[in-house]
């Protein structure tokens, strides 16, 4: 124990009945690094969105070309200023395609009810919730922001186990014959490009793979119109791949930082199978 630390007393306090909104942004302006989210660069603040509102700020982090859209709420959060984040993270994410994108809400209080809500959506979108607490020693303020809900990471089990091996049978039951032939179909671009492509037929997701690791996951649907699908890539080929889907206009949800989640219809498929072929054989030479 260090002779030289002396315990002092603090008291919580509220933000919102002391200070307005422009204060704390002004400190957070000053150094971004105290939200927690690593070295971060202010892009814009207050920026003006196509929607009419504007966001709180929008960092980037030049390390891992990662952008935050970020909203900042004095007291409690509410529906609105989660709708308000979620909506600016998808505008920006448009207009920046190559980057990631956090959707960052931070607030003085996270209500149970609303954490349920973020957490939920967590699966789909990249939410960051952070806790900022205000805490009054003598004549200062100590500003402490908690990260309460980070972005959902697919856990290692789910990754590496599919439950027991089942057969194409299963599938076949379960799955629209034409979701299944979309699987057949880009299965079929990996076999000619690597012919001892290995195809299992797991209780949990159809797994095709070199004979050193699997590094695509099929998950056929009942609906006819689409089949469900995560592919791994070398971490330096994510970017490219994300500006590739996206000038395709093809959906994706980022697994990780080495694996993309995509739902692809058959005449998306057709219609752009040489590059779709390419992102699989970049994949198959990464790990093969």
């Amino acid at each position: 124990m260090s002779d030289n630390l002396q315990y002092t007393k603090g008291e919580k306090i509220s933000l919102k009945k002391h200070f307005n909104e422009k204060w704390l942004q002004d400190r957070i302006e000053e150094d971004p690094s105290i939200l927690g989210l690593g070295e971060l660069d202010p892009i814009h603040r207050e920026r003006k969105q196509s929607s009419g509102g504007r966001i709180d700020f929008l960092f980037l982090n030049n390390e891992t070309e990662t952008m935050y859209e970020t909203e900042i709420q004095l007291g409690a959060t509410d529906e609105s200023h989660i709708i308000r984040t979620i909506e600016y993270w998808d505008i920006e994410r448009r207009r920046f395609p190559s980057k990631d994108h956090r959707a960052v809400i931070v607030a003085e209080e996270i209500t149970n009810r609303f954490f349920n809500v973020i957490a939920l959506m967590n699966r789909s979108i990249p939410i960051i919730a952070i806790q900022l607490n205000a805490i009054k020693i003598d004549n200062k303020i100590l500003l402490s922001f908690t990260k309460v809900l980070d972005i959902y990471e697919t856990p290692e089990d789910e990754e590496n186990l599919g439950g027991e091996e089942v057969g194409r049978p299963y599938w076949e039951k379960k799955s629209n014959p034409k979701s299944i032939a979309i699987m057949d179909e880009m299965i079929k671009i990996a076999q000619k490009t690597y012919p001892n492509s290995k195809v299992t037929y797991n209780k949990h997701h159809v797994a095709l793979g070199t004979t050193r690791i699997n590094y695509m996951w099929f998950h056929p649907r009942k609906s006819p119109s689409n089949c469900h699908f995560e592919i791994k890539l070398d971490k330096d080929l994510i970017a490219d791949t994300k500006t590739t889907f996206d000038e395709l206009g093809i959906s994706y949800t980022p697994r990780k930082e080495d694996r993309l989640a995509i739902s692809i219809q058959g005449d998306e498929l057709k219609k752009n199978v040489d590059k779709i072929t390419t992102i699989m054989n970049q994949s198959i030479e990464t790990f093969s």
